[in-house]
């Protein structure tokens, strides 16, 4: 059968189209399946994906216009707390806390309040204001111009491993502290980064930083099976170091531009040199950067409570240089950041291992060094920021006073017979502070000056308890009260307190020395006509001179011819014209030695 011409033209038509249309179908049949296996397939690896890798964020939708590289992308991360965001390269230069400025939080809603409250309850500092502010930020460069001239410092310095210990650290400022190593080193000096967990137990400082720190080879971390604490946790960081010089850093520190080289040049110019760098203060609540520049250096020091204390450089040291900003002897350390040589250290005994947790051990390195044939120093030509907590975010176990423990094995072990001014501080209850045998060992091993030759040579500033007239407590018979009042920094200029007498020393221990004045340590007891108060001891009498009459126990003031009373409802400390016969008037000194008295 012959069909007409028009079917037969239509039909070829049908054979032709129908198999390309059957082939499309079949095409969009076959993508549609795919782009749901893929997704399937992303949803299964999106959820085995370790939680570090979350924290990877899409840029902020105000960021549009800002090319950002796959490098860049890989940096950006995000805390473990909800709804919280870390800003991080590449950054804008005018965002939060950069150049060191602060950042405040404004009239918090509700949700934001309690999240600055957690961040203060967990770390003592304002985690969310940290959270907010970029790993890499940057910061000012405090230094003089004298540091940066050219061949200031040796183009061959050895290498270091820097040790951060932490404790369920916050991720951003744990983050910060590596970041601003890293990025503010010279490569070649960064031999290791050993970041030492001491058992934390919060998710962000495992898996989560085992998994982000995998992209920087330098970093190593070690973990204490067990809590340790932060003397046993550097120990354990130093037996993984293999550079030539150890460094010690805090986990909330930010490192500036040059901090290293000066560090590693005075230890390359001699290995017996244990140097710190000038520690800036790190606001706690805003993250700003405070500094100053060389003019404003302090040294180290210590009372003899054994705690550390800032002083002035010295006049006898300010003498020995010609700017400000070369390295200046200390009698002490902080403790927190320091650098020194592996093999000095070493042959020091590093740390007590019988300190246990925290305390004392700034001092006894100070003090071995210092004796023991080294020379301690503030470079500042190096600065280092450090955020200072107000208490302690972390518990330990109650009922062991680790502090004191600690500092009667320093005691025994490197103050001779100069022991006994601190014992008096604590009522010379000693307790069982261990085994020092050990550690005696050492220090005759290696020859060490006395502790009077510290003393003379290298603090002698210092005033020392033996060279008081009178000494203890300052106790009124009637009412069975004694002159108490701590004597820090934040107590000057605050009125003397009272307290019924414990004869345990503490805030009640006092001297009088022969110069008149009534002191602890580096604080005076001060009278300018209104209230007693406490002020930074100055040597020039005036307001500070006092003059103790052991046969009629009374304490006059020189300058106004008034006595030391104690008010009728015995709670506040009085100035009165002076009367041998009130009671209230009447003071004894713990000790006092007259021949002393005789010789002022």
């Amino acid at each position: 059968m012959h069909l007409p011409r028009k079917f037969r033209a239509s039909i070829c038509k049908l054979i032709i189209i129908i198999p390309i249309l059957w082939l499309v179908i079949m095409m969009m049949i076959n993508t549609a399946e795919n782009n749901t296996i893929a997704s399937g397939s992303r949803s299964e690896a999106s959820k085995k994906k370790p939680q570090a890798e979350e924290r990877i964020q899409d840029l902020d939708s105000d960021r549009v216009g800002m090319e950002y590289d796959d490098k860049n992308k890989e940096d950006l991360v995000k805390p473990s707390l909800k709804n919280q965001s870390v800003t991080i390269p590449p950054r804008d230069p005018a965002g939060p806390g950069e150049m060191g400025k602060p950042f405040k939080v404004a009239k918090p809603d509700k949700e934001t309040k309690a999240m600055i409250d957690k961040g203060w309850k967990d770390n003592a500092f304002n985690q969310y204001v940290s959270d907010k502010i970029s790993v890499h930020r940057s910061l000012p460069d405090p230094r003089d111009d004298w540091c940066k001239a050219e061949s200031r410092f040796l183009t061959d310095l050895p290498a270091t491993s820097v040790v951060v210990c932490f404790h369920n650290e916050a991720w951003s400022v744990l983050l910060r502290t590596v970041h601003s190593i890293l990025d503010r080193s010279p490569p070649h000096l960064i031999d290791q980064i050993i970041l030492v967990d001491d058992s934390s137990t919060m998710d962000h400082v495992k898996d989560e930083l085992d998994v982000y720190m995998a992209q920087y080879p330098k970093v190593k971390i070690v973990r204490a099976p067990e809590r340790v604490g932060l003397i046993r946790a550097r120990l354990m960081g130093a037996r993984y170091v293999k550079a030539p010089v150890i460094t010690y850093l805090d986990s909330h520190c930010e490192c500036t531009e040059g901090w290293l080289e000066p560090l590693l040049d005075r230890i390359a110019r001699n290995k017996t040199n244990v140097v710190c760098p000038v520690i800036d203060v790190i606001d706690d609540d805003t993250l700003e950067y405070h500094y100053r520049d060389s003019g404003g250096v302090n040294v180290g020091g210590f009372d003899w409570n054994l705690q550390f204390n800032w002083h002035a450089v010295p006049d006898h040291e300010k003498k020995r240089h010609s700017h400000s900003a070369e390295a200046v002897r200390s009698p002490t350390m902080a403790g927190g950041l320091f650098s020194i040589d592996r093999e000095f250290f070493e042959r020091l005994g590093t740390y007590d291992s019988g300190f246990d947790i925290w305390g004392g051990e700034n001092l006894e390195l100070s003090f071995k060094t210092w004796m023991c044939g080294g020379t301690l120093e503030i470079v500042p030509c190096s600065h280092v920021g450090h955020i200072f907590r107000s208490r302690s975010p972390y518990k330990w176990r109650s009922g062991v006073d680790v502090l004191k423990r600690n500092t009667i094995r320093l005691a025994e072990v490197w103050l001779d017979d100069y022991k006994k001014y601190y014992y008096d501080r604590i009522g010379n209850t000693l307790g069982d502070f261990g085994d020092v045998s050990s550690r005696i060992k050492l220090r005759k091993d290696l020859q060490c000056n006395s502790f009077q030759w510290y003393l003379e040579e290298i603090y002698p500033e210092l005033f020392i308890p033996g060279e008081a007239v009178a000494s203890g407590e300052i106790r009124n018979d009637w009412s069975e009260q004694c002159v108490d009042s701590a004597a820090k920094p934040e107590d000057h200029n605050k009125a003397v307190g009272l307290w019924p007498c414990h004869n345990q020393g503490g805030n009640q221990y006092w001297m009088m020395s022969k110069q008149g004045e009534v002191r602890r340590d580096e604080t005076c007891l001060d009278y300018a006509g209104a209230d007693v108060i406490l002020y930074p001891c100055h040597g020039g009498k005036g307001n500070q001179y006092w003059a103790y009459h052991h046969h009629d126990n009374t304490i006059k003031h020189v300058s106004t011819n008034k006595c030391l009373a104690i008010s009728v409802q015995k709670d506040k400390l009085l100035m009165e014209a002076c009367d041998t016969e009130n009671q209230r008037q009447r003071w004894k000194f713990q000790n006092y030695d007259q021949t002393k008295e005789l010789k002022s």
